[in-house]
């Protein structure tokens, strides 16, 4: 059976409980996990991550998106739902550019918030557009025009 990856899951492994969505801006798509802790520390993909902490690409997050408004930027739906600190993040990121990264990395997190808590979070996450995937990709090239999707060739002039 063929699993719906745009919507969130909520999934419960041995030793973790976690909330998964995929988010996705422009080129780029992230798959954002939010674990809810029961102890201090957890063991992801061979790194070990404290509560409360993100990782990125089994980066932190201050590392993979470095700067005060980037900071400010990817923590932004923790803070319009007052859950900052509360859950451990891991996100796999690919495509694009990086602040078309940090735009699917806030839609995943955020459709990954209303799996928590969908009547609560929604209203307040769509009201701030965190729900809304952009969607603007580069256009394509055409066959039998020059490099760019919209250049024309030159023409001689005689």
């Amino acid at each position: 059976m063929r699993q719906n990856y745009h919507m969130a899951k909520k999934t419960e492994n041995k030793k973790q409980q976690y909330y998964e969505a995929v988010g996705r801006r422009k080129e780029a798509t992230a798959r954002a996990r939010l674990y809810v802790l029961t102890q201090d520390t957890i063991d992801i993909g061979g790194v070990s991550i404290k509560k409360g902490d993100i990782m990125v690409n089994k980066k932190p997050v201050e590392q993979f998106f470095p700067g005060e408004t980037a900071k400010s930027i990817y923590l932004e739906p923790f803070r319009t739902t007052n859950t900052v600190g509360r859950f451990t993040v891991s996100a796999l990121v690919t495509g694009g550019g990086t602040y078309g990264q940090m735009g699917a990395f806030i839609h995943a997190v955020s459709r990954a918030l209303l799996e928590i808590d969908k009547d609560k979070f929604r209203p307040i996450l769509k009201k701030r557009g965190f729900l809304k995937r952009d969607p603007r990709m580069k256009e394509r090239r055409k066959a039998g025009l020059a490099q760019k999707a919209r250049a024309k060739k030159q023409s001689p002039k005689r």
